[in-house]
């Protein structure tokens, strides 16, 4: 039987963290060969759980006891195998699915430039075009369209679970328009309309983005009376006046890039508006394991950045917010609530 080991002594600690490749190979595999979604709500033995998943008992045995060994997957004294809160996030009906965001972090370009982070480190830039030769966004889209995929899936699963507890924190009883920037397919802001019928609400992101606009944001959708769709960049220009600006796990660019978009939600935006900032810290979070790695494949694969509490706020404050609460969203979001200035 596979049990979870204790907190190890430092050299064995050291021992796991570099075979840390390994642990996120295995959840990567387990997906891939679709063994959560065969596993069903009661214990099954590895032939039965192989014939299923068309492996080979003996190494999937070996798969799940490595799984097991990190509470993904829980072996019995009966020689079976079934679900623990962790591996039921695998499965692709669970609500809660994480399973398109592990594929995206195991993704086959993460492991070729994992290795050039001590260069990326060194020149503080993306190394991912030096493997590549093309920036990142161009590569998935004209060379990599399984991955693209799975980057779609994983970002709309992302934005779908956080809009809720998004939705759930923002009280926007006091405003009449709202406008989500670089908001993705719109599922927050579906959400805050859904929260706030008398709500009107506008979705701005790049036109390849918005043309996958959540259906209920579109002609004939449920919200379709209440909201607009516009196509544009942030950086560029921000088209749209309302009372509340909400910008969710944009500003992770290049400084300039961040510069760009705040300066133009502050000329869009009338004084006495709503700005709301909402972005995965790297400090002051429960979370800091993931986001301090999502700040490190950030900075492998565009050259970007998650924030500290601080960098927020200077980034906030230079462009001329008034920065009046930071509150949490979840384990790892924040929001930053600030006013544009009379």
């Amino acid at each position: 039987m596979t049990t979870v080991d204790p907190a190890p002594p430092p050299p064995m600690r050291l021992r796991e963290l570099v075979f840390g490749a390994a642990c996120a190979a295995a959840v990567r595999a387990a997906v891939r060969l679709g063994v959560a979604d065969a596993l069903g709500d009661t214990p099954m033995t590895v032939d039965d759980l192989a014939a299923a998943v068309k492996t080979q008992p003996h190494t999937l045995r070996r798969l799940l006891r490595a799984l097991a060994c990190q509470g993904v997957f829980a072996e019995n004294p009966d020689d079976t195998f079934e679900h623990t809160e962790t591996s039921r996030l695998l499965r692709e009906d669970d609500p809660h699915s994480l399973r398109y965001i592990a594929l995206w972090c195991t993704e086959p370009w993460t492991w070729n430039v994992w290795p050039l982070l001590d260069e990326a480190v060194r020149s503080g830039r993306s190394v991912f075009e030096d493997v590549y030769e093309r920036e990142f966004f161009e590569y998935l889209n004209e060379a990599a369209p399984e991955s693209a995929h799975v980057f779609n899936r994983a970002m709309t699963t992302s934005s779908e679970q956080s809009a809720r507890d998004v939705a759930r924190l923002l009280d926007l009883g006091d405003a009449s328009s709202v406008v989500d920037i670089g908001g993705g397919q719109g599922h927050v802001l579906a959400s805050l309309l859904e929260k706030h019928p008398h709500l009107h609400g506008t979705l701005l992101d790049l036109p390849g983005v918005v043309e996958n606009a959540d259906p209920r944001l579109c002609e004939g959708g449920a919200l379709a009376d209440r909201a607009e769709v516009v196509a544009g960049d942030c950086r560029e220009s921000i088209p749209v006046r309302a009372d509340v600006y909400v910008i969710k796990n944009v500003l992770e660019w290049d400084d300039d890039s961040t510069r760009r978009a705040l300066a133009n939600v502050r000329r869009a935006a009338r004084p006495g508006a709503r700005v709301v900032v909402i972005e995965n810290l790297v400090d002051d979070t429960p979370s800091m394991r993931f986001t301090t790695a999502m700040d490190l494949l950030l900075l492998l694969n565009v050259g970007g950045a998650k924030h500290t509490r601080q960098s927020m706020t200077d980034r906030l404050t230079d462009a001329g917010l008034e920065i009046h609460e930071v509150q949490p969203v979840n384990a790892y979001l924040h929001a930053f609530e600030c006013t544009v200035p009379g």
